[in-house]
């Protein structure tokens, strides 16, 4: 339980993204309440983490407080926070909102994206990426979605919680039936390997997300 929601763990062998393997081990809340990601070896094979929201949700507002360094993250590592369409609602590359860290194995990549996938299949993806300031140990990603656009706003907070720097962008297609989801759908949280590589430099990765809320649309 996190954040007040309930949430399954992903368990399983050379499954998507990636493919990675997944274990229970790799994701846990704490007593602060927080909720710990792991990538990390054991007995030789590198295991992801994962979890999923029991309930779905719709329009409103998705905000995370993230712990790390963002821009220092390996280039190979991939952490997520998003919703998914299950097999009722569409099929993968649709209906999906992110927010993503990762430079998807390139060092000179900007390491902050934002996409909304299409509820069309066959349509591009909607993508944007950010550069963030290096060392930063908090920042605050959220967005809303509305039923003709996605609002995406990041903020790098210094550590007296001032905002150090921040970045937005508005996705709000003239075709937005065929382009932004109305399903309601889970929230996920993942951290995993970019094509299932490990870490280039081979080190454990965590990630933790102090907090989660969702408001819905009034």
């Amino acid at each position: 339980r996190f954040a007040g929601y309930d949430f399954t763990v992903k368990q399983g062998k050379g499954m998507g993204p990636g493919p990675n393997d997944w274990a229970r081990s790799q994701a846990f809340v704490d007593t602060r309440g927080r909720l710990h990601l792991r990538f990390s070896e054991k007995d030789g094979k590198w295991l992801a983490g994962e979890v999923q929201s029991v309930s779905r949700f719709g329009f409103g507002t998705y905000e995370i407080e993230f712990e790390g360094d963002i821009d220092g993250q390996d280039k190979n590592v991939v952490f997520g926070f998003f919703n998914y369409p299950p097999a009722d609602v569409g099929p993968d590359a649709t209906h999906e909102i992110d927010v993503e860290f990762a430079r998807w194995g390139r060092s000179s990549y900007k390491p902050l994206n934002y996409t909304v996938w299409p509820v069309k299949p066959g349509l591009e993806n909607a993508h944007q990426t950010f550069g963030v300031r290096r060392g930063h140990g908090r920042s605050i990603h959220r967005f809303t979605w509305k039923a003709d656009g996605v609002f995406y706003a990041s903020e790098q907070l210094r550590d007296d919680g001032s905002i150090e720097r921040a970045v937005s962008w508005d996705f709000t297609p003239s075709d937005y039936a065929d382009r932004i989801s109305s399903s309601p759908m889970p929230i996920y949280f993942n951290l995993w390997g970019f094509q299932g590589r490990e870490p280039s430099d081979g080190k454990p990765v965590e990630a933790i997300v102090n907090r989660f809320t969702f408001t819905p649309a009034e």
